[in-house]
């Protein structure tokens, strides 16, 4: 399996094939049109600014936790989880995910993945994200510090913290982290969204900025998310990156909450070889009471 099933989780929204670094931050036309809450419209006041956003939708002590499957010949393997906890420290947010392979899944390979972002508690945007994984015998680590006024980045990047070589790097206002993107659009106002919408936004991973687009499929009520129960969901469809984990054409979508804690139910995406899927295993402290759950 490689890395793929804890990859294609955190990877939940990705950046397009084929579009250049000078369209980052220009929006699509039904954008331009109004549809999209965190853009500044012309002689109407902003749902959201694009740099910053209220958190409405979670809290400190808020901890989830998803359970990963693998479709491998037509079998679907239990392969692990992967935890996503908030801590409050004053000014941030500290934001750890752990994902980790189960122990009968680990003679076929090992996976211990740990992320770590500091969203800023104004705006939402990181500034500094870590990521320190051991997947099979490959080791890699990298803490970027962002200096977002400064609309740069430093990224330490090595096999462990004690051999990293720094990067210097120029990016664009307002860039987001793999965590980061994450807990920013779950505070969006999807209310203002119609189906069919696209949702611009800009991330940097491995040391790249990538724009990103996001399609937004509407609402669909009573969805079963296994083991947990039937919810009224939010849909969404990320484009993929064409590569080491997805082929042209490939499609993740997306079931997200119908209500004010929006936090993500189950993804499914296609891989180079088989399938995989995220499904929420548990959830304790939340914000608000889970209300789109239907038993």
């Amino acid at each position: 399996m490689n890395s793929l099933v804890l990859k294609s989780f955190l990877l939940l929204f990705l950046a397009l094939p084929g579009v250049t670094m000078d369209q980052v931050g220009t929006a699509p036309s039904s954008v331009d049109q109004g549809a999209y809450p965190a853009l500044r419209r012309q002689n109407d006041p902003p749902v959201a600014d694009v740099c910053s956003i209220d958190n409405t939708s979670f809290q400190a002590g808020e901890e989830i936790v998803y359970k990963l499957y693998y479709n491998w010949n037509f079998v679907w393997l239990a392969a692990g989880e992967v935890t996503f906890k908030v801590t409050d420290l004053e000014d941030s947010y500290r934001i750890t995910v752990k994902g980790r392979t189960y122990p009968s899944y680990e003679w076929f390979y090992k996976v211990t993945d740990n992320y770590t972002s500091y969203l800023d508690k104004e705006t939402l945007l990181p500034k500094i994200h870590i990521k320190d994984i051991q997947e099979g015998g490959y080791q890699k680590y990298d803490r970027t510090t962002f200096f977002q006024d400064e609309e740069r980045i430093i990224s330490h990047r090595g096999r462990t913290r004690e051999d990293t070589k720094p990067k210097y790097m120029d990016v664009d206002p307002c860039m987001h982290d793999l965590i980061s993107i994450i807990y920013f659009t779950r505070n969006l106002d999807y209310q203002a969204l119609d189906e069919g919408d696209e949702i611009p936004i800009k991330i940097v991973m491995d040391q790249e900025m990538h724009p990103l687009k996001i399609h937004y499929l509407g609402p669909k009520e009573n969805v079963r998310i296994k083991d947990s129960g039937r919810y009224n969901t939010l849909r969404f469809s990320p484009q993929l990156i064409t590569g080491e984990m997805f082929k042209e054409g490939d499609e993740m979508k997306i079931f997200v909450s119908d209500d004010r804690n929006k936090i993500p139910l189950m993804i499914e995406s296609p891989v180079t070889v088989g399938s995989v899927k995220a499904v929420l295993k548990s959830y304790k402290n939340l914000r608000h009471p889970m209300e789109a759950k239907l038993d």
